[in-house]
């Protein structure tokens, strides 16, 4: 039999995501353990999840781990149904010594992290133009990566060919040298130069392919950033469409998830770490954060250290008060990220595109 007390509680959920199953947990506002469950990862397993944490109440949070991975599907769904869904940082390896480790487990502490307000971090929407560019910057990445294998490849070959190959191409730089091994008509392939040239070809255009898949995706992110980024954000010194897009993925579709300054630059890993000790007081670079951003951030920073005469004048008088250039990049670092807040989360200035209409 319920109780009054019973009718009227909330409950507060966790997920511990994986690839064909999420395990979900559900605790009361004191953090009693009130049931476990496995669900399918499909929209009518995500819809059996909710309900089934409804029966126990209404739903005040959800704690989702891997919302940008195995949990974007969910997370997306229950934001959609209204529930408000926090991120969750899988739990260290020293909690998972002490308490053991097991999908139950997971999610419950998924739960009391949203509980306690541990997890606070609202999840990316992936619902909108910035999750385009994104997966564009997922492709382009690859192709570019595989870019370079090939180019890596055609080189050791170059270095181990016999003597007359070798010496045809090994002062060549890598477009040169590709497109010679693309135009090779090799013959009789028991011969081992003939082989050669067989290979070297083969991997040569594979190397063409890929760099026009890039120049391919290169064309869509030009015409897709301009529409997505604030007035005037590609028109600041040192940011270029890559620049961007790196900048815009981070920061998501939902740009109001951010909430102060001091979030994003630890968002792009500029945010300033003590390393003070003793009588030496300094911060040093943090390697935390978004990569890609702070990659961008990096960019732009160097671009103005070349370029910009004011950023050319804080060097020069940062490095007569004895700071070191990895000292001085850092705080160049957090000042463009000062500026980037303002441009792309300040505002909350993301451009709305409307969806293209599917074609008949």
């Amino acid at each position: 039999m319920s109780t009054m007390t019973d009718r009227g509680r909330v409950v507060t959920g966790g997920v511990d995501t994986h690839k064909d199953r999420h395990v979900a947990a559900v605790i009361d506002e004191v953090g009693r353990v009130l049931g476990s469950e496995a669900f399918a990862v499909t929209a009518p397993g995500y819809r059996a999840l909710l309900a089934w944490m409804r029966s126990y109440g209404p739903v005040v949070k959800v704690g989702v781990e891997g919302t940008g991975s195995y949990g974007a599907g969910l997370a997306r769904y229950l934001a959609g149904e209204g529930v408000t869904v926090t991120e969750v940082i899988r739990p260290n390896r020293q909690t998972r010594r002490r308490r053991g480790k097991s999908d139950p487990t997971d999610a419950e502490a998924a739960a009391r992290a949203a509980l306690n307000g541990e997890a606070a971090g609202t999840p990316k929407s992936h619902d909108g133009a910035v999750e385009a560019i994104r997966v564009l910057r997922v492709a382009r990445r690859g192709a570019i990566q595989a870019s370079t294998r090939a180019a890596n490849q055609l080189r050791d070959l170059v270095v181990t060919a016999p003597d007359d190959l070798r010496a045809r191409l090994i002062a060549l730089p890598t477009v040169k040298r590709a497109d010679t091994a693309a135009r090779f008509r090799p013959g009789d392939l028991r011969d081992p130069t003939e082989a050669t040239k067989a290979a070297m070809r083969s991997i040569a255009r594979r190397y063409h392919a890929l760099q026009s898949e890039i120049a391919e995706i290169d064309a869509e992110l030009a015409e897709l950033v301009p529409a997505v980024a604030p007035a005037g954000f590609l028109d600041r010194q040192g940011v270029g469409t890559q620049v961007a897009a790196a900048l815009l993925a981070a920061v998501g579709d939902n740009p109001g998830r951010v909430t102060s300054e001091a979030s994003f630059a630890a968002l792009c890993g500029v945010s300033p770490v003590d390393a003070s000790s003793g009588k030496q007081v300094r911060h040093r670079l943090n390697r935390g954060g978004d990569r890609q951003a702070n990659s961008a951030l990096w960019r732009i920073v160097f671009t103005r250290m070349a370029h910009d005469p004011h950023t050319k004048a804080y060097v020069q008088r940062r490095t007569a008060e004895g700071k070191s250039q990895k000292e001085i990049v850092r705080c160049l670092k957090r000042y463009v990220a000062r500026e980037v807040y303002k441009s792309l989360v300040g505002r909350n200035a993301h451009t709305v595109i409307a969806p293209t209409p599917a074609a008949a």
